[in-house]
């Protein structure tokens, strides 16, 4: 199976063609490819088959920022591989021309991205996607530049684009400076050395209507930032209650950056060795599920999945089965919290404190606190309205337009464990019935009718009329028919998105971050960087109740 690009082709917003890209092989024309890429009807895969140009070819795309980038192969590829390129692309062209990627700074910069799709991509065959080793072999033209060639003058002399390649190259490969890093620029300097993590954590839950859970999964992403010069030798250090096995059991499908020595990670699991990039990158992802185990769920609680809050939707209430209600249940307890546990590791700072355990925040010891509550409750289509919003704790409204009921909770709000409620009512649809009802009332008034002096109209309309038996079946009949009419109406489920500073769901922690100075080169004498780690755990829309 091949891993060939042929072409690469850039459309903005208006579907005009700023870029196109061949690598190889003789590939469909841009005016050709997007009218059968538009054929499709939305929402549009991102790889499909395209049996009408000779030969036929697959097609492979990628919506960002309002951009189309989309890619053609007419042999067996790996599709995944595409894909990935295009990403690869995109993140290349942020980092260069600036984000977020808009049409006209591609066209303005069209001499920079020329030399990064030539460096990414040579004959079809992808070489070099590292945005620190591209820095050194592509030629980014400076304010001076920019300037001259504003003004009409000429910039850089067409033979700095060649030689200044290979001025890098020839320096990356010196003894000095040791092998040449692909991932890191050579002779980095920083006046301040800085190492920060960040791991965040992002959770799908869905439970059943009895509160069970159906799936949990948390998807983390290590994010790493390294500010320090020379070349450092790093070890990262993570742990997991349970140890060594607890580790390996919460951390499933590990995906790492290519500085990730693989062989350390197989004989040690938990712990990472590298020789970080200049400046942000993403280090390692992986996947832990949280469904507890078998045992678990016979007496399952919330307890056991470790949610700081969950929802629960009650429907078909009132008399007429119009009204729903909302309950949101918040938790105080972030269970392996570094509040709860009180575990003091010294090696490591919060970013603004300097001497304490990382956490959100800033301060010492700070607790996790639950943030950026919101519940959304998507109305079905059928209904006109939802009246009547009373929530006990923060701000409900209803979204026509979207036929969306949300309700958002204040840090304050939720800053205090308990039971918070919403109640709402439904408006249905016009029901022929009641239209009927409404003009027959309105025409058996004595308008229409003979005017009776020697009525009491005013006493007899404080008057109830007495209820049989008979009424009270019929009442009830109509009750429960409107019950009915009504059920189709009800929410189905509700989504919970909030986010929690200073715990991860998972329970994984960083023990600690350490530099190998032995094999590091350009620290200098008594370097000691600065280090801080930071968790965070965000739900967007990822808690769902069934009902």
């Amino acid at each position: 199976m091949s891993t060939a690009v042929e072409a690469i082709y850039i459309f903005n917003q208006n579907n005009d063609c700023i870029l196109e890209h061949v690598y190889r092989s003789r590939p469909p024309a841009s005016r050709t490819v997007l009218p059968l890429y538009q054929r499709h009807a939305q929402p549009r895969p991102s790889v499909f088959y395209l049996p009408d140009i000779n030969p036929p070819t697959v097609l492979f795309s990628l919506l960002h920022a309002n951009l189309l980038f989309l890619s053609t192969a007419s042999t067996d590829v790996e599709p995944l591989f595409i894909l990935e390129f295009l990403h690869r692309v995109v993140d290349i062209l942020e980092e260069f021309v600036g984000a977020p990627l808009l049409a006209n700074k591609i066209a303005s910069s069209y001499d920079v991205v020329a030399q990064l799709l030539g460096e990414m991509c040579d004959a079809g065959s992808v070489c070099n996607t590292e945005p620190n080793a591209l820095r050194d072999n592509v030629d980014i033209p400076g304010w001076m530049d920019k300037f001259l060639v504003g003004v009409g003058l000429p910039g850089n002399p067409p033979g700095s684009l060649s030689t200044g390649g290979l001025r890098h190259p020839l320096q990356l490969s010196s003894s000095t400076n040791g092998p040449a890093i692909p991932w890191r620029r050579a002779n980095v300097r920083h006046t301040s050395n800085e190492l920060y993590v960040d791991i965040v954590e992002t959770l799908n839950v869905t439970l059943a209507p009895s509160g069970r859970p159906l799936a949990a999964i948390a998807n983390g992403s290590i994010a790493f930032t390294s500010r320090i010069s020379g070349v450092p030798d790093l070890l990262l250090t993570l742990s997991a209650s349970g140890g060594k096995i607890g580790l390996e059991k919460a951390i499933e499908l590990p995906v790492f950056h290519p500085c990730v020595r693989l062989a350390r990670w197989k004989e040690r699991p938990g712990e990472l060795s590298f020789i970080p990039p200049d400046g942000k990158f993403v280090l390692a992802g992986y996947e832990v599920n949280l469904m507890p185990s078998i045992h678990d769920l016979k007496s399952w609680s919330d307890a056991n999945l470790q949610l700081p809050a969950s929802v629960e939707v009650l429907k078909s209430l009132g008399p007429n089965g119009a009204d729903f209600e909302i309950r949101l249940t918040i938790h105080n307890t972030f269970p392996g919290s570094a509040s709860a546990s009180q575990i003091q590791r010294p090696a490591f700072a919060s970013r603004s404190s300097g001497t304490s355990t990382p956490v959100f925040g800033g301060g010492s010891n700070a607790a996790p606190t639950l943030q950026d509550v919101v519940v959304t409750v998507p109305i079905p289509s059928a209904a006109r309205s939802v009246i009547d919003l009373r929530a006990s704790r923060g701000e409900a409204y209803f979204t026509a337009s979207e036929s969306v009921v949300e309700w958002r909770l204040s840090t304050k709000a939720a800053a205090s464990s308990g039971t918070a409620t919403l109640k709402c009512t439904i408006v249905g649809p016009v029901d022929d019935e009641d239209t009927d009802g409404l003009v027959n009332d309105f025409h058996s008034g004595s308008i229409y009718g003979a005017y009776d002096e020697q009525q009491d109209a005013y006493q007899a309309s404080s008057r109830e009329p007495i209820k049989t038996p008979k009424t009270r079946d019929k009442q009830d009949a109509q009750d429960q028919k409107k019950v009915q009419l009504n059920a189709p109406l009800m929410p189905s489920s509700a989504s919970l998105s909030f986010s929690v500073k200073g715990w991860l769901a998972s329970g994984i922690k960083v023990d600690g971050l350490m530099i190998d100075n032995r094999k590091s080169r350009g620290l200098g004498e008594g370097v000691k960087p600065y280090k801080g780690v930071k968790y965070l755990t965000v739900s967007r829309n990822g808690i769902e109740t069934r009902c």
